[in-house]
């Protein structure tokens, strides 16, 4: 046989058995193939369940990661399984020196699977697609889940149906080009690329109305972005449309910021609540009146997270519409119709008539944390667990050169008729001892949850 004749012969064949497999595949495209066990199947049982108490954490935030490894610390009998959508951590606060390159990335990053073996708790990471409380199961994309306990640590999600309605394709265009960068990841990567590759013009944010993810950092945002501008020498003008009728908390300090260091760069707007918002043209509506921008930060009103409503859990107003936030007992935090389930940090709803609500912050949410796993490991151990309060710290930077920072603190305490009264302490004559303070802060707190 020559050559021409046998590559001719060859292919023949290769021909006819792939022809052979075509036709077999078809004939038994109907059985069922197994998939791999790591392949994720919601109908299946995610991991038995035995005789040790399980705790399920369900949010691996600010809240939710200090949750599981002091339930871990406090209750070594117990299960503790961390529920997460996302592959590593990524910090809100210090996310906005970030955005100016004061830190890098490296600074906010941490593996989950790394410290939940360190640890002795599972980390698993899904997508949570329903909770059950009748059956204490959570239904997630892996699989589902039964638990004893249940911490929720959602965070928040920002409510664009209050400015689209039912319009999905408006809501996906404002998040995807004018993203809030308030629930990590991909927004912040995607709001530090735009900011880093404009070229001038009119940048503007819209401050959702309270409550809202802590309160005083989309100022320190308008700051950092004012003194990258500045810095770099870009015309631009930072307009805040704040829902507000004046910047609050730390109010004086900001507003001395913004007067005397960015007095051509920002330009704060009360009262601009928002009437109508449009992507495509870039333009706004409010009741302050209209702007048309260059690029914008769109921040809608936030909600509680959404495993919160999944769960069933957000209260309702005296007219009957939903409050947006969990329904919680103001000192235990578990829902008040299912005292097996506990809500933390930011979605927690009304706890005082003095001040509503907790400041929505990662401070308040590692606090929640950790007093939530006291009181899980008393009750795992027969015993009725006594009230605790968190406390509030937040640090501000208004200024890159020199480095300047303000603060906000809180204190809460139960008055003789029960009700948990704060006490807050604004400082707004900026310096660099707030910096410093600052990132000995966030090591702490970091270290408290990773370390």
């Amino acid at each position: 046989m020559n050559r021409r004749n046998f590559l001719g012969t060859t292919a023949a064949l290769g021909a006819s058995a792939y022809l052979a497999g075509c036709s077999t595949a078809q004939t038994n495209q109907t059985s069922k193939i197994a998939t791999p066990f790591f392949i994720g199947n919601p109908e299946k049982v995610l991991m038995p369940k035995g005789k040790a108490p399980r705790i399920v954490v369900a949010g691996g935030g600010w809240g939710g990661t200090v949750t599981a490894k002091y339930l871990r610390k406090m209750s070594p009998q117990a299960e503790v399984v961390l529920l997460e959508r996302n592959p590593v951590f990524f910090s809100c606060p210090i996310s906005n020196k970030w955005l100016v390159d004061m830190v890098d990335t490296n600074f906010l990053i941490q593996d989950y699977l790394q410290v939940s073996q360190k640890y002795g708790y599972q980390f698993i990471q899904c997508e949570i697609l329903n909770i059950n409380r009748d059956s204490r199961n959570v239904i997630t994309s892996q699989g589902s889940i039964e638990y004893d306990y249940l911490v929720i640590a959602p965070g928040i999600r920002y409510n664009y149906e209050a400015w689209f309605g039912d319009d999905r394709e408006t809501a996906n265009a404002t998040k995807a080009r004018f993203p809030a960068a308030y629930i990590p990841n991909s927004e912040h990567f995607n709001l530090k690329r735009a900011l880093h590759s404009f070229k001038g013009g009119d940048w503007v944010m819209t401050l959702p109305p309270p409550p809202q993810r802590c309160p005083p950092s989309p100022y320190e945002r308008a700051c950092m972005i004012a003194w990258y501008f500045k810095t770099n020498k870009i015309k631009a003008k930072v307009t805040i449309l704040d829902h507000k009728d004046d910047v609050r908390p730390i109010g004086p300090g900001f507003k001395q910021a913004f007067r005397e260091l960015y007095k051509d760069y920002i330009e704060y707007v009360p009262n601009a609540h928002i009437q109508k918002v449009d992507p495509f043209n870039k333009r706004i509506q409010t009741a302050a009146g209209d702007m048309k921008f260059d690029h914008a930060i769109l921040m809608a009103p936030h909600q509680a997270g959404d495993l919160v409503w999944k769960a069933d859990g957000i209260g309702i107003n005296p007219q009957g519409k939903a409050t947006g936030w969990a329904d919680v007992d103001n000192k235990m935090l578990t829902l008040k119709k299912d005292d097996r389930v506990y809500v933390i940090g930011d979605a927690v709803g009304i706890v005082s008539p003095q001040f509503l609500f907790y400041p929505k912050s990662g401070h308040i949410a590692n606090r929640h944390g950790k007093i939530v796993a006291a009181y899980i490991s008393e009750r795992l151990a027969g015993r009725d667990p006594k009230v605790s309060l968190p406390d509030n710290l937040c640090y501000m930077m208004v200024n890159g050169s020199p480095r300047e920072a303000i603060n906000v603190q809180f204190d809460y305490k139960i008055n003789a008729q029960g009700i948990i009264e704060q006490t807050q302490i604004d400082y707004n004559q900026r310096t660099a001892a707030f910096v410093a303070e600052n990132f000995k802060w966030a090591g702490l707190m970091f270290d408290d949850m990773f370390g």
